[in-house]
């Protein structure tokens, strides 16, 4: 029996999470510095925490940490061709990673008929829902296809990282990759058949056990993003 003192993570409606993937676009596009950056992969950070995800959004916090740091490392201390190189690699870095550790937070926590329910409730066309309602569903089965393969290779003696790659690429490409892409190419098969037997294309209102509604976390936390989008845009042009 759950705890009187237990707190559950924060549920967020199905549209907040596409608008918050949308000013997370905007504001890692008009950044204006990497110390923005930094502040909106923390905030990302803190929402996943409320959401449950504590595990990933530490991990993701303490990389990008990592990397900022070196980011400033190389900004400082390289010259040339090299520093130009890693700074216009990094660049891009900052700029997808945000929208990158956003989108893994808003596919772990949201279910595919949460997603179709919300979808409906703004009359979204089903070419927009149906192959978006595939993918929240496959990226977790290959993600656990992922890890069975890793786990068999292992009792192999074989390195799915870098490095077993760089030493034995062949014996990598041949036991971890090809066996990932069919496992992909399987995985996207069979979850299109099993939409299409749900009833994902029949055109009438669909129902959902859980209530879909708009509440007070979600109007507090998209005003938390846009005040952030808001604030990179003026600090862009007071700079």
């Amino acid at each position: 029996m759950m705890g009187q003192n237990q707190i559950l993570p924060l549920w967020l409606d199905p549209r907040t999470k596409i608008l918050l993937l949308l000013l997370c676009v905007l504001s890692a596009m008009a950044a204006p510095s990497l110390q923005y950056e930094f502040l909106l992969v923390a905030g990302i950070g803190i929402l996943g925490i409320l959401c449950g995800k504590w595990k990933y959004a530490l991990k993701g916090i303490v990389f990008y940490a990592m990397v900022y740091l070196f980011t400033v490392w190389a900004m400082n201390s390289m010259t040339g061709t090299l520093r130009n190189m890693f700074v216009a690699f990094l660049g891009l870095f900052h700029k997808v990673f945000p929208c990158g550790m956003l989108s893994g937070i808003v596919i772990s926590t949201t279910k595919v008929s949460e997603f179709l329910s919300a979808m409906n409730h703004i009359h979204a066309p089903k070419k927009l829902i149906i192959p978006l309602a595939v993918m929240l569903r496959y990226i977790p089965t290959i993600g656990e296809d992922w890890r069975y393969i890793k786990d068999a290779m292992r009792m192999r003696d074989v390195s799915p990282s870098f490095q077993g790659f760089i030493t034995n690429p062949g014996i990598t490409i041949d036991c971890v990759y090809v066996p990932l892409m069919m496992a992909a190419s399987k995985a996207a098969d069979e979850l299109s058949v099993a939409a299409v037997t749900r009833g994902i294309e029949n055109p009438n209102p669909r129902t959902c056990l859980i209530q879909i509604r708009l509440g007070a976390g979600d109007a507090f936390t998209t005003l938390c993003f846009a005040a952030f989008f808001l604030a990179g845009m003026y600090l862009k042009e007071a700079g």
